[in-house]
């Protein structure tokens, strides 16, 4: 199992860790990963490995049995197991995603319903509601979105069992994708603090360390997805 090291720091975008395996997809497996890998709508991220020698593109990030495999480019070389390496994350992309990812967390809170899916891009994102009717007022819930963002509100963490979550039903929005489970414990995102708190809810995302680091966003298209489900798009300004 490796570290993963954007879980403590997601503003990290360089790193030395040491390779630990080749993956049956012809991935590599690091002790210490600096790379979010694909998961709960969030894609996985991009860099570069840099050794002795060599050089490989990391094209994807994904989940592997307890660890994150970084898959390389068509016909890399890849580093060898065992080998020192240097991980430069492509930081542009990952920044956005973070925006993205703490201002879909901020429009679940103007649009209260039950969410049934969710998808993070470089610089736009949507979420998926049990809405049977379409919003009457967009521009009214595009200025919620934007004051609270605005209102530059600290994004934390905290953690609780999953015997505590699982008392605790009211914390999960998500419909359609499970809480990060099994581990024992469970990752919190919480924005605002005390009086101020606005959100709290399971998530095993990298975020922004304040909502006014997101910057204005704009509601897109609201899309019927079914006889209950409305897809409500945002992008940053």
């Amino acid at each position: 199992m490796d570290t993963p090291l954007w879980m403590s720091d997601p503003y990290l975008r360089e790193a030395p860790a040491r390779v630990l395996a080749h993956a049956d997809d012809g991935g590599v497996v690091l002790d210490a990963c600096v790379f979010y890998a694909a998961g709960g709508g969030q894609p996985g991220d991009r860099g570069t490995l840099v050794w002795e020698g060599g050089e490989m593109a990391v094209v994807d990030t994904v989940k592997g049995a307890g660890t994150a495999v970084l898959r390389p480019g068509p016909d890399a070389a890849l580093p060898p197991v065992g080998a020192q390496v240097t991980q430069r994350l492509d930081w542009d992309t990952r920044h956005l995603h973070m925006r993205v990812h703490t201002a879909l967390h901020l429009l679940s809170v103007v649009i209260p319903l039950p969410v049934t899916g969710g998808q993070i891009g470089p610089g736009k994102g949507r979420l998926d509601f049990d809405m049977p009717d379409a919003p009457e007022d967009k521009p009214a819930l595009e200025a919620a979105l934007n004051a609270l963002i605005a209102r530059d509100l600290a994004v934390t963490e905290d953690w609780i069992t999953d015997a505590e979550l699982e008392a605790a039903p009211g914390l999960v929005k998500t419909m359609s994708v499970k809480p990060p489970m099994g581990a024992g414990r469970v990752r919190l995102v919480r924005i605002g603090a005390g009086a101020d708190q606005v959100d709290l809810q399971p998530c095993g995302g990298t975020h922004v360390a304040r909502t006014g680091e997101i910057g204005p966003v704009t509601l897109g298209k609201i899309e019927k997805k079914g006889r209950q489900n409305r897809r409500v798009t945002l992008h940053l300004a």
